[in-house]
């Protein structure tokens, strides 16, 4: 069960937005968390609670393909993220590190900056506790499930393959 306070986005945060280009080059996660939403927000990193969430509009993630923007949001602490859309690639890269992404159509209309949301990511219910509302997010593919459940795909893979978890 995820459950935290809501961090709101509008349509088309493009992964420069996320994490500046400037700081790509970085290959420690956790420090490359601290520039998460520098050029938009240079606060945010510091007020960000790890466990939140981030609800935004459409198209979340769009941009270039630039893999370390989901990382330094899963780096940052961030929970999971609910958009109606996703860049395709973003989307992909998201899954693969184990970063929770939940579609749900116009949920941005549904949530506030600040209010508490409750995810179960086992049905994809999501509610906003803050006004009892309820909406269910498109489910994964099976195989996605557990690329997820493992934490990502390399987790995944080593599982499938008899390792241990990296």
């Amino acid at each position: 069960m995820i459950e935290g306070s809501v961090w709101k986005f509008g349509r088309d945060i493009d992964t420069d937005v996320i994490i500046a280009g400037r700081y790509c080059n970085i290959p420690d996660p956790k420090e490359l968390a601290k520039h998460v939403f520098e050029d938009l927000d240079p606060t945010f990193a510091s007020r960000f609670v790890p466990g939140d969430v981030i609800v935004a509009d459409s198209n979340f993630g769009c941009g270039s393909s630039r893999e370390v923007a989901p990382l330094c949001l899963k780096a940052a602490g961030v929970a999971a993220v609910a958009a109606p859309s996703f860049a395709r690639i973003f989307y992909r890269n998201s899954i693969n590190i184990g970063l929770p992404i939940f579609e749900i159509p116009d949920i941005a209309k549904f949530f506030e900056q600040g209010q508490k949301v409750r995810i179960d990511p086992a049905t994809g219910l999501v509610t906003n506790l803050s006004t009892s509302q309820s909406f269910t997010a498109a489910p994964f593919p099976e195989f996605m499930e557990k690329i997820m459940a493992a934490g990502g795909l390399v987790n995944y893979a080593s599982e499938r393959l008899g390792g241990s978890k990296a």
